[in-house]
């Protein structure tokens, strides 16, 4: 009967707050436990006085319900008069598991989403699923199954995973790209960029996948030539392929990475991935015996303005023209020599300058970057010269040099007497307005490849007519759904070929019969503009509302792995680009801050001897070393978590054991998000935020408890030691506050978040019995630290602060603004702190004892170089260290504190 007289002396029976707690048990037994017996104070009104395993199960079984339930009623009640707040994590990909990496990055945004909430914005952090792709298709044949089936099972089955761990997600904005309601509008948008002249079709030596039967993108490939899925040997295979003209785009987007902030290394990534735009393509027709023949070729100059001095245009003996169904094969095979500059009877019209020019076959097996066609120009190139001289071929002189070493043009039509700097812009601009070329871009980059013989992909909404020859859908008309199919193999052609009622159709031009295209689309265009379809997922006439768009756009904060870092922000960019250049949104760029989180890697155990994995169970761990069952020598290291190499972990089984709210800080505290965690849960990190947890608990306990002691809490009979105690507090409170707010706004460094919150968790700790009962600092220190925890631990906060706001004789009105903690405001600095001159008294230790105190200004006080050689220049410092060997200087994170180590 001792537990029970404790806890009815933490809060007695009848107090009349009771009637505003939600859940309260009714009766006379409400208050009758037995010894041992766990119960939760929002569903009792009784406090525990410990933080155990079966409390923090009670607490997030009841609050789990509570708080998704509160974030749906709460973004379904805010209208457009706050302040949006737009946070994006990559959706993923329904295989039916999640997986670390997943609760990662959704811990992620979750965290940031109640954080903004907190703040007063109205926050928009929704779900959706990247449904389409080669895994589908792949388990479909494996198992027998529809691949619509499949995907739907796994959506609703991570869907419940997703829930299970109380992430808030605005699921009524959820999209799911295999679902013809968003893929009409990704048809949609293809169209519009074939209208545009961004999408066509053409021959092409691709990326082969012999193990998917499929092309793949040249990012795709890995630097051993193996596909990034299957990890085969990719083959080079020609087939006529749809693209998107990205290089039109290549100059702006890589411009534009200067208007945006730092993202983690990736705007150098992109930087690299564009190349240096200092050149363009022309566009050429090709004639073989002054007949047209109907064939066109883009060739590339890294000097345009000399363009009006071409002597040929040269192309690689790789190039599709010798290799396909081209019209001037024949003549080109006809000319080739082998390991020569073989000139042919083809020649190239220039849609720009109007000028003809020779078809000339390279002795080279490559150009710069990714070149297969370049304009050779003499005067912009030793090389172009000696080859036009060696050929007998002839070209106009177009530069002039001035006596200052300028040039200026010459035999240029209208852009002669330009200098050459002048001409670049002018004679670019020109192309670009006679849609002759001119867009800047790199050697390096080539269009988007978007093509895929599969079936689980977007229709291509295109038909194949032999009077009108490509022909887009009408619009009126799309969604061009999948048909069933009986069985897929996966192997050779489209499985859409063999649906021959869905293939045989009407052209929408001429009414004569036609095909439809067969090919799928890369699901990369899937998810180049699910950004924009989670603004305004329900419209039905348009992919979505401009007004939508424009209010939610860009995306605040995004979220996701490094791995997409490349491809998938480039993709995005780029149709963000065009959808604003069709007027179908006002901002240019999608994401304004980037936040790309590190891996979370497993334990793995490897034979030394053949480097193959073993199983945990099957390692002995009792020596020095760890070694099989049967003695053998293991290498143990940290590697990407996956089956093969048994180091996975199922999310829900470590929820199970560590609770929610453990878990979230676990991957909050154990690095910054752009850091692998390397998962063991002996290192430092899992114990410490258990501790945290229990510490925080406690804190409520002592000053729930300190309250009952029968003493109104009265601030005035502070003595003056004790009120200097408090006004500690309050500065640690003040600075923990601008701290914690400037992590999660600034450098998303939830990490020293975490230990900035511990370092105010310790100065509590450590308050005196008469500080907690009789001082408004210290409550609302507590007040506010459960506050800030709220959004990483929002069921251990919840109840945090559930007990908390019902303390008896409150001196704070925070405590009395009702509603749960997540709908608490964010707590502000105190004008009055920001006033205060900026410093802090460091605590000076030597060898782990104490010897005085420095001040020193608190914008250096996390500078341990400097803090180090202040506290070394201060009287203090001179008369304990100034002729020591000092061998480490260690300066707490957590609070004002430096230790010098020294010998002896």
């Amino acid at each position: 009967m001792q537990t029970i007289a404790h806890r009815l002396a933490l809060h007695p029976l009848g107090l009349p707050q009771f009637g505003r707690l939600r859940g309260a048990l009714p009766g006379p037994f409400t208050h009758l436990l037995f010894p041992g017996t766990r119960t939760l104070f929002s569903k009792t009104g009784l406090w525990e006085k410990d933080y155990r395993a079966e409390t923090r199960r009670l607490v997030e079984q009841w609050w789990h319900p509570r708080i998704m339930e509160q974030w749906r009623r709460d973004t379904a009640e805010e209208g457009s008069h706050r302040k949006k707040f737009y946070v994006l994590s990559m959706f993923p990909y329904p295989s039916g598991r999640l997986h670390m990496g997943h609760v990662r990055v959704y811990t992620i945004s979750d965290t940031i989403g109640h954080f903004q909430r907190m703040r007063g914005h109205q926050v928009l952090n929704p779900m959706g699923w990247d449904a389409f792709g080669l895994p589908a298709e792949n388990a479909a044949i494996e198992r027998g199954l529809d691949p619509e089936e499949w995907t739907k099972s796994n959506i609703q089955s991570m869907r419940e995973q997703l829930d299970s761990l109380g992430l808030c997600f605005n699921w009524d904005r959820e999209v799911t790209t295999c679902l013809p309601d968003y893929y009409r509008w990704t048809q949609f948008l293809f169209i519009r960029l074939f209208k545009a002249g961004l999408a066509y079709q053409k021959e092409a030596l691709v990326n082969w996948d012999p193990v998917d039967q499929t092309v793949l993108a040249d990012e795709q490939v890995d630097e051993n030539g193996c596909s990034w899925r299957s990890g085969a040997l990719v083959e080079q295979k020609l087939l006529r392929q749809w693209f998107i003209k990205t290089t039109n785009y290549a100059k702006p987007l890589l411009d534009a990475l200067d208007d945006l902030p730092e993202w983690y290394g990736v705007k150098a990534m992109q930087a690299n991935w564009i190349g240096d735009c200092g050149g363009c393509y022309f566009d050429f027709s090709l004639k073989v015996n002054g007949e047209e023949t109907g064939e066109t070729l883009a060739g590339y100059t890294s000097s345009p303005e000399t363009v009006f001095g071409a002597a040929y245009l040269a192309i690689l003996p790789s190039h599709r023209l010798l290799h396909g169904t081209s019209p001037v094969r024949s003549a080109l095979e006809k000319a080739f020599q082998p390991g020569r500059d073989s000139l042919t009877e083809v020649t190239a019209c220039s849609l720009f300058t109007g000028l003809e020019v020779p078809l000339v076959i390279s002795h080279k097996g490559e150009f710069d970057g990714h070149l297969d066609t370049v304009i050779g120009i003499p005067d912009s190139s030793e090389e172009d010269m000696s080859v036009a001289r060696a050929l007998d071929l002839r070209w106009n002189t177009v530069l002039k040099s001035q006596e200052d070493g300028t040039h200026t043009l010459v035999n240029s039509d209208e852009f002669t007497g330009l200098t050459r700097e002048k001409a670049f812009d002018s004679i670019t601009h020109k192309a670009r307005e006679k849609k002759a070329g001119g867009y800047l871009t790199s050697s390096k980059l080539r269009d988007w490849l978007i093509s895929r013989q599969r079936y689980w992909g977007t229709p291509i909404p295109m038909v194949h007519c032999g009077s009108c020859g490509p022909v887009a859908v009408p619009e009126e008309e799309l969604p061009v759904t999948l048909p069933k199919l009986p069985s897929l193999t996966g192997k050779g052609a489209s499985p859409l070929e063999a649906a021959h009622d869905w293939v045989n159709c009407t052209c929408p031009r001429c009414k004569g019969p036609a095909r439809r295209e067969t090919d799928t689309m890369d699901t990369f265009v899937d998810s180049a503009w699910y950004y924009f379809r989670y603004t305004d997922p329900q419209n039905r006439d348009r992919p979505f509302e401009r007004s939508r768009a424009d209010r939610w756009l860009p995306v605040d904060v995004y979220v996701g792995g490094k791995e997409h870092a490349v491809m998938h922000l480039y993709y995005a960019r780029f149709l963000c680009h065009f959808c604003r250049d069709q007027g179908l949104v006002a901002h240019r760029e999608p994401f304004q801050k980037l936040l790309v989180q590190g891996l979370i890697k497993g334990q793995t155990f490897k034979l030394a001897e053949s480097g193959q994995y073993v199983k945990r169970e099957d390692v002995v761990f009792t020596g020095v070393e760890p070694v099989t069952l049967s003695g053998r020598r293991l290498e143990v290291t940290f590697e990407k978590m996956s089956k093969s190499k048994h180091n996975g972990l199922d999310p829900q089984e470590v929820v199970q054991q560590y609770g929610i709210d453990t878990v979230r800080l676990y991957i909050l505290y154990a690095a910054p998000p752009e850091q692998d965690i390397l998962w063991n849960v002996k290192t430092d990190a899992l114990p410490g935020v258990l501790r945290w947890q229990s510490r925080l608990w406690q804190l409520v306990t002592k000053l729930r408890g300190a309250r009952q002691l029968g003493d109104v809490p009265n601030p005035s009979l502070l003595k003056k030691k004790e009120q200097a105690e408090a006004r500690k507090i309050w500065g640690n409170k003040n600075f923990a506050v601008e701290q914690v707010t400037a992590h999660f706004t600034e450098d998303f460094l939830f990490n020293a978040a975490i230990s900035r919150l511990m370092g105010l968790t310790n100065t509590l700790t450590n308050a005196t019995a008469r500080v907690v009962q009789h001082s408004l600092e210290f409550e609302e220190a507590l007040a506010v630290l459960c506050m800030m925890t709220a959004p990483m631990a929002p069921h251990l906060a919840s109840e945090l602060w559930a007990g908390l706001s019902q303390v008896k004789n409150p001196l704070s009105p925070l405590l009395s603004r009702g509603g749960d903690v997540l709908q608490q405001p964010w707590p502000a600095v105190d004008p009055e702190y920001l006033e205060l001159p900026d410093f802090v008294e460091l605590s000076v230790r030597i060898n782990n004892k104490v010897c005085g105190s420095v001040t020193v200004p608190l914008p250096i006080s996390q500078d341990a170089e400097r803090v180090q050689r202040l506290v070394l220049e201060s009287p203090l410092g001179q008369q304990f260290l100034g002729d020591r060997s000092i061998k480490r200087a260690i300066l707490s994170p957590r609070t004002a504190l430096i230790n010098f180590l020294i010998d002896e």
